[in-house]
């Protein structure tokens, strides 16, 4: 029976490729950078392998965030849900999906901001921010 990847992992692992696109890196150039093979990464990124906290930490530098950044987006333990005075090994064999995947996450999201990242001209980058701020405006008071 084929272990499935634990849902930390997974999210771990979509944080990492979500950096990574938005730093316009390949898994070879972060590979290399980092000293793995691009796939290690790849299994990184599907949340197949672990993340050690060297690695992680190496991983933070090279991607200049802080290691909290491939956490955030986790909810915080609730009742009844593993939290840090378990054992490891109740961690093993939880298999709870985090959730449905956040915007932040598709396709569609990395390439507007990698869009967004190549206008150069200060002006025109603020009123493109103003525009869609006011656009998300008229949605909310259409559903409102």
């Amino acid at each position: 029976m084929p272990e499935t990847p634990h849902p930390i992992d997974v999210h771990v692992g979509r944080r990492l490729r979500l950096r990574r696109s938005l730093m316009g890196l390949s898994q070879e150039k972060l590979a290399e950078l980092v000293g793995v093979t691009f796939q290690q990464i790849q299994k990184y990124e599907r949340g197949t392998n672990r993340i050690g906290s060297s690695r992680l930490y190496r991983l933070a530098q090279v991607l200049q965030v802080p290691v909290s950044y491939f956490f955030e987006g986790l909810e915080a333990p609730t009742a009844g849900t593993p939290g840090l005075a378990e054992s490891p090994a109740s961690f093993e064999h939880e298999s709870a999906p985090l959730g449905p995947r956040p915007l932040v996450d598709r396709r569609e999201t990395l390439e507007l901001v990698r869009a967004f990242n190549r206008i150069r001209n200060p002006v025109v980058r603020r009123r493109i921010y103003e525009l869609t701020k006011a656009l998300a405006a008229l949605e909310c008071e259409d559903t409102s």
